[in-house]
Order: C-alpha cells, then sequence, then structure tokens
C-alpha cells in the first residue's frame, strides 16, 4: 500500500537520499553529474522555502517518492538564480563533468543564436503561477505513489484557488509527458533545446505542460 502524506523534517535525510535514485533511466536524470548542486537547486529550497507545498510516498516504511511544489513562482528563487548559487557554492566551473556540461552549453547557445533558435528558459505566465517537480523510485513505479502525489498537489492548489500549474520536462522524456498528459496536464508552446544537455550524444528539448483546474 501507498501513503500519501505531508512533508516532515525528518524526512530530509530520507528525500536527499532518493534524489539521488529517484530519476535513474531517465534523461531528466543527466544534467552535469554533481549531485550535491543538483539537490541544492531542486529539492532543498522547497524543503526549506514552501514544505507545506511538499509530499512524499511511503511504501513499506520506507519513502519511495516525493512532489516539491510551489504555489507563487514569483515569490520563489528562479531557476537561473539557483543554477548561479550553484555554481559559485560548488565551484563547479572547476569540476570535470559539470565544467563540460557547461562547455557544451556554451556552444549550444551560440549555435542556436547563429541559426536563430529559442534555447529554454524560465517560464512566467500569471495563468500558471505554480510549479512542481515530483520524483518516484524506478522500483515504485506503476503503483499508484506518481498518481497519488499528484491527486494530493491538485487537491491543495484547488483548495488555495490557484488558477493554474505548469512543470518543465524534457520532450525526449516520453514516459513523463505521458503520465503528465493523463492526469490532465497539455504540452504549452515549443520545445527549445536545452543547452549542454545530452542523452546519447544527442540533443535534448525542454517540454513545458500546464494544467488549469
Amino acid at each position: 500500500m501507498i501513503e500519501i502524506r505531508s512533508f516532515a523534517g525528518t524526512d530530509r535525510a530520507a528525500l536527499r537520499e532518493l534524489f539521488g535514485r529517484a530519476g535513474e533511466g531517465s534523461p531528466s536524470s543527466l544534467l552535469w553529474g554533481h549531485e550535491e548542486s543538483e539537490a541544492a537547486m531542486y529539492l532543498e529550497p522547497y524543503m526549506s522555502q514552501e514544505p507545506d507545498s511538499l509530499f512524499v510516498a511511503v511504501a513499506g516504511g520506507h519513502v519511495v517518492g516525493y512532489l516539491a511544489g510551489c504555489l507563487d513562482s514569483s515569490t520563489f528563487p528562479s531557476e537561473k538564480e539557483r543554477m548561479e548559487r550553484a555554481i559559485a557554492k560548488y565551484r563547479l566551473v572547476f569540476r570535470p563533468k559539470p565544467a563540460a556540461f557547461f562547455a557544451r552549453g556554451m556552444v549550444d547557445i551560440a549555435s542556436a543564436a547563429l541559426r536563430r533558435m529559442p534555447t529554454a528558459r524560465g517560464f512566467d505566465d500569471a495563468r500558471w503561477p505554480a510549479h512542481l517537480h515530483i520524483n518516484v523510485t524506478p522500483l515504485a513505479r506503476g503503483t499508484g505513489a506518481a498518481d497519488g502525489l499528484m491527486k494530493r498537489w491538485f487537491d491543495r492548489l484547488i483548495q488555495t484557488g490557484s488558477p493554474g500549474c505548469y512543470l518543465q520536462t524534457l520532450a525526449e522524456n516520453t514516459r513523463a509527458v505521458r503520465f503528465f498528459e493523463r492526469v490532465g496536464f497539455a504540452r504549452h508552446g515549443p520545445t527549445p533545446l536545452v543547452p549542454g544537455a545530452r542523452q546519447g550524444g544527442r540533443q535534448l528539448h525542454q517540454q513545458t505542460m500546464v494544467w488549469q483546474p
């Protein structure tokens, strides 16, 4: 049985450990290869700044997934701000894997500019002020954990009167895109290049998706 409950301070260590393995096997797990700095961007700020919008899935006494949400993205540090802090704090430009990622990113940005093609960026639209990140361990996929987390998040959005929510994933992560469509999200806008990101040597692209109650 899967239990969905609110985040508690005692969950911090379990969520941090889960962060490193939840995305295994998906394109979304391939960023710059430095887990600590990635968690500092996509998990820790939510535990500290909006714990009431963070939910966990538990099976057999173990945390197997979580959803980190934000009701109003304008009140939360942007992805760009969080990335800049992570680069400075962890000196990522001096670490081999992150340095290679950022070098590829610079080449991708320059190439896209020459071709007048867009690259991935943040999302700012008052129709969809909320956003989320969801992670479930590979063994918990198909158990209802992800569905339960999304239902709890949708309930919170409705209860707080939110007009809508967005998320950003990778267009190549077809499993995730299909899941989000099944629970009510719709694809929105183009799918620009994510500078630096690769899977099997292939470039990856950003997919924005939106939901309204």
